[in-house]
């Protein structure tokens, strides 16, 4: 059986009320979508991203995205004030602005992503720095075991093995499509896991902490699987 989940919305509060109407005309333009092909699938992705019904969840909108929030909305931050802190089992804790986190080695590969509840978004360009290039410039203390990325949001956590965590295609992301990554999209800094379900990146990036331990984080105490491995 599949985890239970919230309701997906990016909007405020519980959501509006809705009638019958509002989810025959949604699942309409769903419908439309599937048959007209990627520019009302694209206008309904950008409706998504603002719905604060979560009825949007219900619309067949194909190989496009699907905006999450567990905590309802997330304030936004700029680029230029933004910070990454770098804490816990390191030899030098640090903390990156957005400049800094630019002026690292880059990285960009097109990579399609994979949410758990089963639909994708194919050939997503990605581009940003490597978690490993960033531990690197920290060092890491001999006894660590895992890394735990924290969100702004004040919620959101997700866990990986110190050896998942230097994959290659564990990275700090700063762009999408070339171009900054949105706030719907969990701007403007987030990770991303190649090899991972979507549930083990974390939208709104605030802290990368190394640990003793690999503790589940906010999904895979409500039952998704630790080791978050696309297919398994």
């Amino acid at each position: 059986m599949a985890p239970r989940r919230s309701t997906p919305r990016d909007g405020d509060g519980e959501g509006a009320p809705v009638g019958r109407r509002v989810v025959l005309g949604l699942l309409g333009l769903g419908a439309l979508g599937v048959v007209t092909g990627e520019r009302i699938q694209g206008g309904l992705g950008r409706l998504m991203a603002h719905d604060p019904t979560g009825l949007t969840a219900l619309v067949p909108v194909g190989d496009s995205w699907r905006y999450y929030s567990v905590t309802g909305s997330v304030d936004r931050r700029a680029a230029s004030s933004y910070s990454l802190a770098v804490s816990g089992l390191v030899d030098r804790p640090a903390t990156f602005s957005f400049a800094d986190l630019q002026d690292l080695p880059q990285v960009s590969f097109d990579d399609t992503f994979h949410c758990v509840t089963g639909w994708k978004v194919p050939d997503v360009p990605w581009g940003g720095v490597r978690v490993s290039e960033v531990l690197d410039r920290v060092g890491v203390r001999d006894d660590a075991v895992g890394v735990r990325y924290h969100s702004f949001d004040g919620t959101y956590t997700v866990n990986m093995t110190l050896d998942q965590a230097r994959a290659d295609d564990v990275i700090v992301v700063l762009s999408m499509y070339d171009e900054p990554v949105t706030h719907e999209h969990g701007g403007p800094v987030r990770t991303y896991s190649g090899s991972m379900y979507g549930y083990k990146a974390t939208k709104w990036l605030s802290e990368i902490e190394v640990t003793s331990d690999n503790a589940p984080g906010y999904w895979e105490q409500r039952g998704y699987p630790l080791d978050g491995f696309i297919g398994e």
